[in-house]
């Protein structure tokens, strides 16, 4: 049965404003209702059509007056923040993101009209270290556990909601662990990294990258919260590709820089408003991640539209290559051949990238809060 009142978090952003449309459209559910701390763009409010959209703060408690007053029967978290920058800190992104989402289900346990919960989180809670497996499946956990940022909120939300689900057994909850967003639409923190002329790389290191195309993560989102499965589900495109592979077809230029020199670098664009990329991403693009789709095609039910390679090209329509293609390989190996004999990197990369590492500008349209 189809639901009859849903709330969505994070409305305001692409993909939680995006999700409110589509569920807006559909006939047979009777209202829709978008929450957020900032108000929706003007192009992104007149997308949500019938959606009611709701200025609160899920911190509050007040948020239990919004579903108890509207009898809401389905709650779609995806108020969680991916970037210290986009939350006005460290501090108020974790406050966001745990004690938002304990408020949260607080209200959603002393809610009875509340009968499944959909919760919007990511692959980043398996971490990312040299004694990964090859695939991580839905049963496994992180070999090293993420010991900050937002892979270690988003393994205390899982923690809470697996709670709540013991609290209240009628409820159906199904948790999603997206891997990378992408697209000519959505602004991740991913492709704000991408979008970089030069794109700083851990020296020594190619990492596996499986992503995922922006429409579908909606088509999981929609079947998620209109239908009724319920558990955990790895949520990724088809195939991988290696970091060097994703930076060469779209003509950016890779610039490998020993480990310790590019969190360095990581704290320099995030000082100069570049890219905000915390260190537990700086693991992510030494090590990788690729997840295991099984459980998404035979028991959600659900094959992505968009394989890892098709995902990328379409978002690469919207990034114009700073070389040319042919170009790319040469101007790398130069690059690599630099540093190489660079006698300290550390102290000189930031001197030399820093008027290069500007990413191009967003598609029109996007927000400033980005999708994690």
């Amino acid at each position: 049965m189809p639901p009859a009142v849903v709330l969505v978090t994070g409305v305001s952003r692409w993909l939680g404003g995006a999700l409110a449309a589509e569920l807006a459209r559909d006939p047979a559910i009777d209202r829709v209702i978008g929450v957020d701390t900032v108000p929706p763009s003007a192009e992104l409010l007149r997308r949500l059509g019938r959606t009611e959209f709701v200025r609160a703060d899920i911190r509050n408690p007040l948020i239990a007056k919004v579903i108890s007053t509207a009898a809401v029967d389905t709650v779609v978290h995806m108020n969680i923040s991916s970037t210290p920058a986009g939350s006005g800190g460290r501090g108020p992104m974790k406050e966001l993101n745990v004690i938002g989402t304990m408020q949260l289900l607080a209200a959603c346990q002393r809610a009875p009209s509340v009968r499944r919960l959909v919760l919007k989180s990511t692959s980043a809670v398996y971490g990312a270290s040299p004694r990964d497996p090859a695939v991580f499946t839905e049963a496994m956990q992180a070999r090293r556990v993420p010991s900050g940022g937002f892979a270690k909120d988003s393994l205390d939300i899982e923690g809470y909601v697996r709670s709540f689900s013991r609290r209240r057994p009628d409820v159906g909850v199904a948790v999603l662990r997206f891997t990378n967003f992408i697209g000519p639409r959505i602004d991740s923190v991913l492709t704000g990294f991408l979008r970089m002329p030069v794109v700083p790389t851990a020296l020594g290191y190619d990492a596996r990258v499986q992503l995922l195309h922006e429409d579908d993560a909606l088509g999981v989102l929609t079947r998620a919260t209109t239908g009724d499965f319920a558990g955990t589900v790895n949520v990724g495109g088809e195939g991988t590709l290696l970091l060097s592979q994703v930076i060469r077809r779209l003509g950016r230029l890779q610039l490998p820089v020993p480990s310790p020199a590019l969190g360095s670098l990581g704290r320099l664009t995030r000082r100069f408003g570049f890219v905000d990329y915390s260190p537990e991403q700086m693991r992510f693009l030494n090590f990788g991640r690729v997840v295991d789709t099984t459980v998404l095609r035979t028991e959600f039910g659900h094959t992505p539209t968009y394989t890892t390679a098709e995902a990328l090209a379409d978002y690469a329509r919207t990034v114009p290559p700073v070389v040319p293609p042919d170009l790319v390989g040469d101007l790398a190996g130069r690059a690599e051949s630099l540093v190489h004999r660079a006698g300290s990197v550390a102290s000189s990369v930031g001197a030399t990238v820093h008027g290069r590492l500007r990413p191009a500008p967003a598609p029109p349209g996007l927000r400033a809060v980005r999708d994690a």
